[in-house]
């Protein structure tokens, strides 16, 4: 049929993103409702489809512009004081009903931005590593949550020395989950460089699953804000299947995975949670969104400043708000913006 449809004078395929750019350029969407169909497209689990469902449906656009209602609202007050302060129904100060409102404003923006976590987490995947000496059980596992032979599994220690991930969804949000090097001082300059890369993954993850047989482990050098988790493997081989205050399993006899299934699920409902309306998914939204909050803490920090150069600040925060939602933004974005569409939508 595209063939056929091909042969008439003038059609062609759409290009990727062409009919939404066309309806963000007609005033039908702004850019983060184009984002936000572009991520449903792409959705894979339930907790990306709530989310991008939010956004494509204008969640963040009505925040956005509620916010740059409020900064209108701040710089016109001020500027009626400074064109018509000898009128004399134009308060003698806006201090009062300016600044405190700016002040709450941040507070909004600040406490938005800190869900960029969470929503990093829904669209990109929560990141959870496994960690260990050799032959601590870190592959089995890997392949018992997976339900697959993701990894390989062998008596030699040193086996693996890249980093191994599988893609898992749990409680409908994807789960990204890394086996990695055994870690212990070695002279092979490659083990010792998968060990780098597996204290390295650690560090950045989500949470840290950390696998022990003998029921011994060592400190890891990961930052303080990441959960480390102590997981006592090979259950199977001891006579008895739990120990208190650890969560044990047995990857070969699947003791213990359904407990630490439980165990994920509820960490996850805890720190992705299950509200996931309204929360900034774009490095491009927080870059702008932080570049406001500067300059409404500069308007607000600035008291002995005249007040023109204050409302210069509110000014300034108000655009950096318009380049998130489109009406101040440039063809190179909306190039990269519209690329990542499907060809014909």
């Amino acid at each position: 049929m595209l063939d056929e449809l091909a042969g008439f004078p003038g059609l062609r395929m759409a290009e990727a993103g062409e009919f939404s750019r066309r309806a963000f350029v007609n005033g039908k969407l702004d850019l983060t409702e184009a984002e936000g169909l572009a991520d449903l497209i792409a959705a894979e689990t339930e907790a990306q489809r709530v989310l991008a469902l939010s956004q494509a449906s204008g969640a963040l656009k009505a925040i956005y512009d509620g916010w740059q209602q409020r900064l209108l609202h701040a710089r016109a007050m001020i500027e009626a004081e400074i064109d018509f302060s000898d009128e004399e129904d134009v308060p003698g100060s806006v201090a009062d009903q300016v600044w405190a409102d700016m002040r709450d404003l941040l507070s909004a923006m600040e406490e938005h931005i800190a869900g960029a976590g969470r929503a990093n987490a829904v669209r990109e995947g929560f990141r959870i590593v496994i960690v260990g000496a050799p032959n601590a059980g870190k592959s089995s596992l890997m392949n018992a949550l997976a339900g697959s032979e993701v990894a390989i599994v062998s008596d030699e220690p040193g086996t693996t020395r890249d980093i191994v991930e599988t893609r898992l969804v749990i409680g409908g949000r994807l789960v990204l989950v890394a086996d990695t090097a055994g870690i212990r001082e070695t002279e092979n300059a490659i083990e010792a460089e998968g060990v780098r890369r597996a204290l390295v993954r650690a560090g950045d993850a989500d949470l840290v699953l950390h696998l022990s047989d003998t029921g011994s482990w060592d400190d890891l050098s990961v930052p303080s804000g990441v959960p480390v988790w102590q997981i006592l493997s090979k259950a199977d081989l001891r006579e008895r299947n739990s120990t208190a205050g650890l969560v044990t399993v047995s990857s070969k006899a699947e003791g213990g995975l359904e407990s630490l299934f439980d165990s994920l699920l509820k960490h996850l409902d805890e720190t992705i949670g299950r509200d996931l309306a309204s929360l900034p998914t774009r490095q491009r939204h927080l870059d702008q969104l932080r570049r406001a909050v500067r300059e409404i803490e500069l308007s607000l920090d600035g008291f002995d400043a005249p007040l023109e150069l204050r409302a210069e600040h509110l000014r300034a925060a108000g655009f950096n708000l318009g380049s998130i939602t489109g009406q101040h933004t440039v063809e190179d974005i909306l190039g990269v913006i519209f690329s990542e569409f499907c060809i014909g939508k």
